[in-house]
């Protein structure tokens, strides 16, 4: 994990928008915490109406954030881990939701904040989710990205 070069994201003020908060179940220690920081960084940013959409993994956030971004959302913002194992299911399930979460966002305009940690092992997704002991907090960085954008789209 390298974390330098990343950027000091000011946190938007966003009232008045609509927040989609999509996570998988997997790795529950580490969603329920990306969760608890996308929370975070919305009520940070005045943004009272969201909701939290739990889908069973990964691979099912691309198709909840496309239902998210057609029903009026504003923004969605996507939680999830995948951790390397012995075989090529990490890579199959890290591209195809990385891709899939790109193409909601670009073909609907909606902003989707990209909080899917992609890890070798436990310690690290530990390290990004916002714990108390980790060094970032991912589900908050996530959800500020997706409101900064959100923000930025608006104002062209």
């Amino acid at each position: 994990m390298s974390g330098s070069g990343a950027p000091r994201i000011q946190i938007p003020r966003a009232e008045g928008v609509r927040v989609a908060v999509i996570a998988a179940q997997w790795h529950p220690t580490v969603t329920d915490a990306l969760v608890a920081g996308a929370e975070r960084a919305l009520a940070d940013s005045g943004v009272t109406d969201y909701k939290v959409i739990r889908v069973p993994g990964s691979f099912e956030l691309p198709v909840a954030a496309l239902h998210a971004a057609r029903s009026g959302y504003d923004a969605v913002v996507a939680l999830g881990v995948v951790i390397r194992g012995d075989t090529p299911h990490f890579e199959y399930v890290c591209q195809a939701a990385t891709d899939g979460l790109m193409r909601v966002s670009v073909n609907t305009g909606v902003p989707v904040g990209f909080g899917l940690l992609t890890c070798d092992n436990d310690p690290q997704a530990l390290d990004r989710a916002g714990l108390p002991d980790s060094r970032e907090d991912k589900g908050y960085e996530s959800t500020q990205a997706a409101l900064a954008t959100l923000i930025a789209a608006r104002a062209l």
